[in-house]
């Protein structure tokens, strides 16, 4: 399994091998570690909660960049307003169907990863059990909320 997380002292990206033998994740910046405690993966070597930050509370999301996924459907806007510019309608239908298969197909084919709510980490190359949904919003936002209570008590 690949954790790519943000050390939550200095917040340069790292990227981790993880396994069994894993025993502390440590920024390559800083002096930040953290053990990585025996409960964390199960025998499959799933992870039960955040590597990074211990929290529980993990969703599921198709590995594919946002940036690339958002051109790809600006690129597909672009091309079929044109197509209705001149007045042609049917390659403009023609155009969003063609996007529409190759972004089914897309999806179709990347592989889910884990991140967590709580600092983002993503947890890529691992097998994702039943228990990891997609995205809730009042998980996120109870997490958001968390967050800022934190920041204004400091």
């Amino acid at each position: 399994m690949q954790l790519i997380y943000r050390c939550l002292r200095c917040q340069q990206t790292s990227r981790v091998q993880v396994s069994k033998s894993l025993e502390t994740l440590q920024c390559e910046s800083c002096d930040w570690s953290r053990a990585v405690e025996p409960g964390e993966l199960d025998e499959q070597e799933r992870p039960q909660r955040c590597l990074a930050c211990s929290c529980d509370d993990l969703w599921r999301q198709k590995d594919f960049s946002q940036k690339i996924g958002l051109m790809f459907v600006g690129t597909g806007i672009l091309l079929s307003t044109i197509a209705w510019a001149y007045m042609w309608p049917m390659l403009a239908i023609g155009i969003l169907m063609v996007f529409a298969l190759i972004d089914l197909s897309l999806y179709s084919l990347m592989r889910d990863v884990l991140v967590c709510y709580r600092c983002g980490a993503r947890h890529r190359h691992t097998e994702i059990d039943e228990r990891h949904v997609s995205f809730n919003l009042e998980t996120a936002e109870r997490h958001r909320q968390e967050t800022a209570r934190l920041a204004d008590s400091k």
